[in-house]
């Protein structure tokens, strides 16, 4: 790490320690060449994620439109704010594992299996919406669709 006041190259880090978020190191270092000492800060160098839409555009991913989603689905449900964070998180991550590319499909499918196992009239209404039901008889497939994978 170059010094700040002498530009030597040479430095020794007296202290380290985390942020308060957690999400970077701070330490302090003493320049080896004037000895006057300055603060650096290492945080992961991530690569954004990518949406791509059905319509093939592309669009960084955003969290808080995944958990909004989810959230009007839950809407007047007995689903807690901590269930809906914690599956949100669980779709971010399982998005984050894939590579750098994941589909608007995909997340589709996530938020459903996730539903599902949450709360069913949260599935069912994310769904409706989701795969864009044309009529009661789609509608009647996907309840017949859950009400088959309950019974396994």
């Amino acid at each position: 790490m170059k010094c700040i006041y002498c530009g030597c190259e040479e430095s020794r880090v007296v202290d380290s320690r985390s942020t308060e978020d957690g999400n970077a190191i701070r330490r302090r270092r003493e320049c080896e060449g004037c000895g006057r000492r300055f603060t650096t800060y290492e945080k992961i160098d991530s690569v954004p994620l990518m949406v791509v839409k059905k319509d093939r555009r592309r669009e960084p991913f955003d969290s808080g439109k995944l958990r909004q989603g989810i959230m009007k689905a839950c809407e007047k449900r007995p689903v807690s704010v901590a269930d809906i964070d914690k599956l949100t998180r669980s779709i971010e991550m399982k998005a984050y594992a894939s590579e750098q590319e994941v589909t608007s499909e995909q997340i589709g499918e996530m938020v459903m299996e996730g539903l599902k196992d949450l709360d069913e009239v949260s599935y069912v209404r994310f769904a409706s919406v989701y795969r864009q039901f044309a009529d009661l008889q789609n509608f009647q497939e996907e309840l017949n669709r859950l009400l088959g994978s309950r019974k396994q």
